[in-house]
């Protein structure tokens, strides 16, 4: 099997970030909040997840390519925005230790965990070329696997508080 250049240059930048940011999570981000009340643990986890507004590059002529599949484009560009609301929907919650906090948090990580599997999966299905990407090729390298170790770091917070 045949695995073009510029999709192996993807898979293992894509890699790499996973390793990296996978670790810093393990041996620094954990560690302090694992013990942290939800007031305080989860919030910067949920501010990050705000910045995933920048999927709608997917949707930028001049920014990505106009051959860019809109299969893939379009449901990953709203798919973003709809978790990024989600987690500002559940910040003011939180911080107040409302009763809905914690179930808004489970919402916006099972959206956005669906989000990312769906655009994974579609990239692959829809034939995606890296290059296509345009300038938002680092949000799919650096940012998809850094919100990747976020929900993993947040399904296993709300596991832990069980």
């Amino acid at each position: 099997m045949h695995i073009p250049d510029n999709l192996l240059y993807y898979l293992i930048s894509y890699a790499v970030a996973y390793v990296a940011l996978g670790l810093i999570a393990k041996w620094y981000i954990w560690p302090r909040i694992k013990e942290e009340p939800p007031r305080s643990a989860l919030p910067p986890f949920l501010l990050y997840a705000c910045l995933r507004v920048n999927g709608l590059m997917f949707l930028m002529p001049g920014l990505v390519s106009p051959d860019l599949p809109a299969a893939f484009a379009v449901p990953t560009a709203y798919g973003d925005l709809t978790a990024a609301l989600l987690a500002l929907a559940a910040l003011a919650p939180l911080r107040y230790e409302s009763a809905v906090a914690l179930p808004m948090v489970w919402l916006f990580n099972i959206v956005g965990v669906l989000d990312l599997l769906y655009a994974n999966v579609s990239s692959i299905k829809d034939q995606v070329d890296p290059t296509l990407l345009g300038v938002s090729y680092y949000l799919a390298v650096i940012n998809v696997p850094a919100m990747v170790v976020v929900h993993v770091m947040i399904f296993a917070y709300l596991l832990k508080r069980r």
